[in-house]
């Protein structure tokens, strides 16, 4: 069995990487806020603009496709330039690019200002995985990484608790205003706070050094499993607003407080997780699995229930199988690729997940227009997961020391 040791750039355990650890994780998560504010916003754009439900998910996947080339070409950038001046960087970019959606009135400019958005949001998440794997230990990253993800989660959680109120009150626009401005302070705070990690200070890699990672087998697995698990995950924020709404008559606001159970487990569900990771010996793969699998059934049993009760019972074990499996694949990522590459391979997998994310709001979208099935909809977004868990069994895990 293969064994991996700590990177010669790993420092000791210090304080100083809990902050680090804290910036990465607000930044990530005032990303997923701005992610996740689609959904709520979605319909109140959508009349606004003039554009049919079947129209809506262009938005979603314009965003995605952005995100999707920010994960390929962030992760070499924050590898050759440093961690901190890409994220601080980039987040404040996509910051402005969400006030700007808040003004538009065209649906044209609107796809653009989003695809912007994801353009320059998913470096964030490449740079937050090179930080965690620069200061902390291999053994110990299953609880950081559960942390810095739960910013996923409580992304989701803060959109839908706090837009459905903005949109009613103030309108859809505030809300892009109001979290823009927010990402923006946070990337000052980050250019700010963040020093160099060990292994940005001893190498800087070179193109060259990416292609045996390319060619990494496991990577690649673990990449293609990502993009079932996100089908799922995202797949579900996108659309479960709008299905549980057009689909089932379920109020936007209730809907909105069913898709908030859904997240919010997972912000104690993911460090839980990635503290049982570390202390069965930093083993992530047979739990992944699992994890996969009871995302497979929970989804299918959501697209059966039609009450708003059934919802609020299926939502939080739902959450619960969506993200417990992020913080075990992300942990797994510098454990293959090494710390010095951590960024790169960070965003080679990244992109090959977020393609899951790309593809599910049209995919889903056009299941639900041509059948107005519910159920169909939601095993559209079942398959998803379950290709990730079959996808999981061939990779070979190696032991952490």
């Amino acid at each position: 069995m293969t064994t991996v040791r700590d990177d010669p750039g790993v420092v000791a355990r210090t304080p100083y990487r809990w902050l680090v650890l804290a910036l990465s994780w607000a930044a990530f998560t005032m990303t997923s806020v701005d992610r996740s504010t689609w959904g709520p916003a979605s319909l109140a754009v959508g009349n606004d603009l003039g554009v049919a439900l079947t129209g809506l998910g262009v938005f979603a996947t314009s965003y995605y496709i952005g995100y999707v080339v920010s994960n390929a070409g962030g992760g070499y950038l924050t590898d050759r330039l440093g961690a901190r001046m890409v994220l601080s960087s980039t987040l404040f970019v996509s910051g402005g690019f969400m006030i700007l959606f808040g003004e538009t009135t065209s649906a044209t400019f609107g796809i653009v200002f989003q695809a912007c958005v994801g353009l320059f949001a998913g470096a964030d998440y490449c740079a937050g995985v090179k930080l965690i794997a620069d200061w902390f230990r291999p053994a110990d990253r299953g609880v950081a990484m559960g942390i810095f993800m739960t910013a996923t989660s409580l992304g989701t959680v803060i959109a839908n608790a706090v837009v459905p109120t903005l949109v009613i009150n103030s309108g859809w626009g505030i809300s892009y205003h109001v979290f823009g401005a927010a990402s923006m302070v946070i990337a000052v705070l980050c250019l700010l706070l963040l020093r160099t990690g060990p292994s940005e200070i001893a190498a800087t890699i070179r193109l060259g050094e990416l292609k045996p990672m390319l060619a990494n087998r496991d990577l690649i697995l673990l990449g293609l499993a990502g993009f079932g698990g996100l089908w799922g995950t995202y797949g579900f924020i996108t659309w479960s607003n709008v299905l549980m709404t057009k689909g089932n008559g379920v109020a936007p606001v209730t809907a909105g407080i069913v898709v908030v159970v859904y997240a919010v487990v997972a912000l104690v569900a993911k460090p839980l997780i990635g503290i049982a990771s570390d202390l069965f010996g930093g083993r992530r793969k047979m739990l992944t699995i699992i994890v996969l699998a009871c995302f497979v059934v929970t989804l299918a049993l959501f697209g059966n229930a039609h009450s708003v009760t059934a919802f609020l019972w299926i939502a939080p074990f739902l959450g619960l199988s969506a993200y417990m499996y992020s913080p075990l694949m992300v942990a797994l990522i510098p454990t293959l690729s090494g710390t010095r590459l951590a960024g790169s391979a960070a965003g080679a997998t990244g992109a090959l997940w977020q393609l899951g994310s790309t593809a599910v709001p049209v995919v889903v979208g056009a299941v639900f227009a041509s059948t107005h099935s519910f159920l169909a909809a939601f095993l559209t977004l079942a398959a998803g997961p379950l290709a990730g868990a079959l996808l999981m069994v061939p990779i070979r895990e190696p032991e952490v020391v």
